[in-house]
């Protein structure tokens, strides 16, 4: 197979920085450059979404090396992504490095937890050889939306649904995730896409639903390409109206269903979230019981010593954290800071300045009252 090359341009500093710490886990992200244009696409905020051929930042040992080598690298805890931010980490030309990476840390005996997400083909011979690796605990995120509108997403939703149909075979400890993101309103929140999501989601071992990142980058690509001006406004979180949320949780019944992405990934593999979400359980109160019972029994609230510790560690202000049974606040905190903090601990860490409100948590306000 075709290998990709080491790129000679000249890229953004964040892009060439190939590991930082997403909330969701630590990310590796050593190949860059997409050809499938989906037009609300976080490549826009690193400033290369001209780019369209992948191609390498560095070789996939080094990269490795430096996932497993950064201060926040916990063997056996960290969560781990692979080609979440530049790329599709399953496009024919990619995936050769994906699964070289996954390999070399499955070599070594580690059992974290590793997110792969796509929305591009998934196919037999790639559960598979997924589904040999020993030690790591994967979930393949299949990111589907349901837009039709190709000046949004020119990628059909077919190859999503198909991807589906594969992941829902024999695949040993590998787990599937129909990703249904992201949700806006007015686009794709119709009772005919609802309806659609819920039989895809029989496909998969849990769907997580979210909303879209709107910010000044996205909605100055809309209006170049002359897509639809989504939203009134833009904002730092993604927007997922509360009618919109209550329509879906309402139609899915009894179809297990979350509102975040760990979550979906501890259904899935039956083990506690390890966001620590139970403490905001407002986010659980569509969470099956089996799962609730799960978490539960893992939530407890952090002695302070080890929350100071960990602040040193991640380079956190120690005066004034506070603590409750809900969360840790600090302040002054980057998200790779307080995600390290979350993961080690399995307990939602906040910043004083951005504070989560009541009922829903992490969203932005745009839609709710």
């Amino acid at each position: 197979m075709k290998q990709l090359k080491v790129t000679g341009e000249k890229l953004p500093d964040p892009l060439r920085q190939v590991v930082d710490y997403r909330k969701s886990g630590l990310s590796l992200n050593h190949v860059v450059g997409c050809p499938l244009d989906c037009g609300y696409c976080v490549r826009h905020f690193f400033g290369n979404f001209h780019m369209k051929k992948p191609h390498l930042v560095m070789p996939d040992d080094e990269a490795v090396e430096q996932l497993v080598g950064h201060w926040a690298f916990q063997p056996n805890l960290t969560p781990i992504q692979i080609f979440n931010r530049a790329t599709d980490a399953f496009l024919p030309i990619v995936k050769e490095h994906l699964f070289r990476c996954i390999e070399d840390l499955d070599r070594r005996g580690l059992k974290n937890p590793v997110l792969i997400i796509t929305r591009w083909h998934v196919l037999p011979e790639d559960v598979e050889r997924l589904a040999r690796l020993q030690n790591l605990r994967i979930t393949v995120l299949i990111t589907w939306s349901g837009i039709e509108d190709q000046k949004i997403e020119p990628v059909s939703c077919d190859i999503a649904e198909e991807s589906l149909r594969v992941l829902a075979g024999e695949k040993g400890s590998l787990r599937s995730l129909l990703y249904w993101r992201p949700i806006v309103a007015g686009l794709n929140d119709s009772d005919a896409h609802i309806f659609r999501a819920r039989n895809l989601s029989k496909l998969a071992d849990a769907t997580v639903f979210t909303g879209l990142f709107y910010r000044n980058e996205i909605r100055a690509y809309f209006q170049s390409v002359g897509a639809p001006d989504l939203y009134a406004g833009v904002a730092r979180r993604k927007i997922l109206p509360q009618d919109v949320e209550a329509r879906i949780i309402a139609a899915f019944g009894d179809t297990p269903i979350f509102r975040k992405t760990s979550c979906g990934i501890a259904y899935a593999h039956g083990i506690p979230d390890y966001n620590g979400h139970y403490g905001i359980r407002e986010i659980c109160d569509i969470c099956p019981a089996t799962q609730l019972d799960i978490c539960q029994k893992a939530h407890h609230v952090p002695d302070m010593a080890d929350i100071h510790a960990l602040a040193r560690r991640a380079g956190v202000d120690a005066e004034g954290i506070s603590r409750d049974d809900r969360r840790i606040e600090v302040s002054g905190s980057q998200e790779q800071q307080r995600y390290f903090m979350q993961h080690s601990l399995n307990f939602q860490v906040h910043d004083c300045k951005q504070p989560h409100h009541f009922g829903r948590h992490g969203k932005a306000d745009i839609g709710w009252s």
